[in-house]
């Protein structure tokens, strides 16, 4: 807290004067970082990366090599197809429109006047055509269906057809406005209000509450395949974990509080994500969710994970984070730019390495041998060096902080060279939530803790279907229809990595 500044009453004793300047001085400091990064946020880069011109400026100073420029790699994506580079060059040109779109043949003849020929007075023979391609757009179709059950007596007897069973029974909605509904909210990030313009230009008033109604009961109708997606995802050797916070509605306060959406993403066994939300960030909502979980868990340091990695009897292992790593040493940069570059290029060396590994398409033995070989030796020079400069810098700085971070967590942080399942990073979880930082500039806020489990639950599908290059449309429009008559002993065919159409 800064001292109050009064220029009629400013104490005549020096040491006082001294603190009020210096703590002032700390002030505009911590004033001016803040506004930094919040001008940076806004307009500047979003990696933490340093350039490679700034790699190689500082990498000469210090007798390094530079590491190549890292590029995004999702976690399930396949191997280059060869080491060398050959293949994966992106074809140049139009790409031919799809073949599975229904064509229509417009044929385009010359006038009967232009088919003779002025300079020999011969008829013009036809010897081909030329063919191209243009896509034509067709609004959206909304169509009634009526079921008529025929019904049939004798002396003693009256009998009515039976129709088959709707999502959800004596509603209007059937299993494809459901998805529609379902699929542009969660996929599309369209909010309800916008669904219903959208309605309302076919000349079909929907109200929002009434399609909010159709997703909780769908939620609902999916709930037991819900908790056969979470085993599945919880089968994994590894899963990545991390939060992020939604705004929710809440009648008790005058404002919006903040709940918590929860990715739990599989590793490349498990091509799954499940989201999980809670009211609040609590330790006790990830508790519930991994109780039954054993194996590897990766995350950032969160408080909330430590009590998991405490008790050996627990069965959790703890796997680090290196972008979260970086992400303090890079926040740090203006505080220590000599120090803090020398880090950042540390990391960079070992992004390098796991570069390379995607380049020859390694793993298993192979890759866990290329990080012992490449990586090891850069980690036991980086904790050298973060273990010297600790002593050279004050404790709450941001550099200081960004060092202590590290050590702190270097176990967990080192753990990936030991077993080939493992990740450097945690980045193929953070992508899985962008779709909620989307979605919220969007909709804005959940109704309710309800419609927060509602989206939990809906968008664990849209993700896992994406994973898998499956139609999330398609697959809610199918299962909806069948879920509710399939037999439970199967209902795993149903999830979408083992999905197959009816």
């Amino acid at each position: 807290m800064s001292l109050p500044v009064d220029p009629n009453t400013l104490p005549e004793d020096a040491e006082t004067l001294k603190k009020i300047v210096v703590d002032i001085t700390a002030q505009l400091d911590r004033t001016e970082r803040l506004l930094r990064q919040l001008l940076q946020a806004k307009t500047g880069r979003k990696s933490e990366q340093l350039s490679r011109e700034q790699l190689a400026l500082f990498a000469a100073e210090l007798g390094l090599d530079v590491p190549e420029p890292e590029e995004p790699n999702d976690h399930n994506e396949d191997p280059p197809a060869s080491a060398s580079g050959e293949g994966n060059a992106r074809p140049r040109g139009r790409k031919p429109l799809p073949r599975h779109l229904k064509r229509e043949r417009i044929e385009h003849d010359l006038p009967e006047t232009e088919k003779h020929c002025a300079e020999c007075d011969q008829q013009l023979r036809k010897i081909g055509e030329e063919v191209s391609e243009r896509y034509e757009y067709l609004p959206a179709q909304m169509k009634v269906i009526e079921d008529a059950c025929f019904t049939y007596a004798c002396a003693c007897t009256v009998k009515t057809a039976s129709k088959p069973p709707q999502p959800i029974e004596k509603s209007t909605a059937s299993a494809s406005v459901l998805a529609q509904v379902i699929v542009s909210k969660l996929a599309d990030h369209l909010p309800l209000h916008r669904q219903a313009k959208m309605f309302r230009r076919h000349g079909i008033e929907i109200a929002e509450q009434t399609m909010c109604g159709w997703m909780a009961q769908s939620a609902e109708l999916l709930q037991p395949l819900y908790e056969r997606l979470k085993r599945h995802v919880l089968a994994s050797r590894v899963v990545g974990t991390d939060d992020t916070p939604v705004k929710v509605l809440d009648r008790k306060l005058p404002q919006a509080r903040k709940g918590r959406i929860w990715p739990y993403v599989g590793d490349r066994d498990h091509p799954s994500v499940i989201y999980d939300y809670t009211a609040t960030r609590e330790r006790a909502g990830p508790e519930e969710f991994l109780q039954n979980y054993r194996g590897y868990l990766q995350a950032d340091a969160y408080v909330a994970y430590d009590s998991f990695f405490l008790k050996p009897e627990r069965g959790m292992l703890e796997v680090g984070c290196w972008s979260h790593a970086r992400r303090h040493v890079y926040q740090a940069l203006d505080n220590d730019p000599s120090r803090m570059r020398t880090v950042l290029l540390m990391i960079a060396e070992l992004y390098g390495v796991e570069k390379l590994a995607r380049q020859r398409g390694m793993r298993g033995e192979d890759l866990r041998l290329l990080r012992e070989q490449g990586a090891r030796p850069g980690l036991e020079k980086l904790h050298v060096y973060l273990l010297q400069i600790r002593e050279e810098l004050l404790p709450k700085s941001e550099a200081g902080q960004a060092v202590n971070y590290i050590l702190k967590n270097w176990i967990a942080l080192t753990r990936y060279c030991e077993n080939p399942d493992l990740s450097i990073d945690n980045n193929h979880t953070e992508r899985s939530l962008r779709g909620w930082a989307v979605g919220r500039n969007n909709w804005t806020f959940f109704g309710s803790d309800h419609g927060g489990k509602t989206a939990a639950v809906l968008r664990s599908f849209v993700v896992s279907c994406e994973l898998v290059k499956v139609d999330p449309f398609a697959w809610f429009q199918d299962v909806l229809s069948r879920i509710a008559s399939h037999p439970m002993t199967r209902l795993d065919e149903l999830l979408p990595h083992c999905w197959v159409p009816a």
